[in-house]
């Protein structure tokens, strides 16, 4: 079953490395979407797994991605996205962002908020 915002946990805050991310689906707005939700210490953000440039998946294979002192690479265009924002600082759609997706951590798990 896909997580929506009332139903199961995305993951655990423990199975994403600290300063990486991992792929996971939820139900948003009615539509199963992929998610990146990447980790800092005891926090976790998560947004679209879709590059505002193209509309390109910001893996480089499923589940896998780029990511490298808090910031986040998209694998097909090499843009790159604060981490902690969202925001994009160099590439193709510079001044875009990264769609958030409002999440929270409740006893070690990371849900939809």
């Amino acid at each position: 079953m896909t997580p929506t915002a009332d139903t199961a946990p995305l993951c655990l805050l423990a199975d994403i490395p600290d300063g990486n991310a991992v792929e996971t689906e939820a139900v948003i707005q009615g539509e199963v979407e992929s998610l990146l939700i990447y980790r800092s210490g005891e926090e976790a953000r998560a947004y679209l797994n879709v590059c505002p440039h193209a509309g390109r998946r910001l893996d480089y294979a499923p589940g896998k991605f780029l990511v490298r002192n808090g910031t986040i690479i998209c694998a097909a265009h090499g843009a790159t996205f604060t981490a902690e924002s969202g925001d994009c600082t160099n590439g193709p759609c510079r001044e875009d962002r990264l769609r958030a997706v409002p999440v929270s951590v409740v006893d070690g798990e990371v849900r939809l908020a």
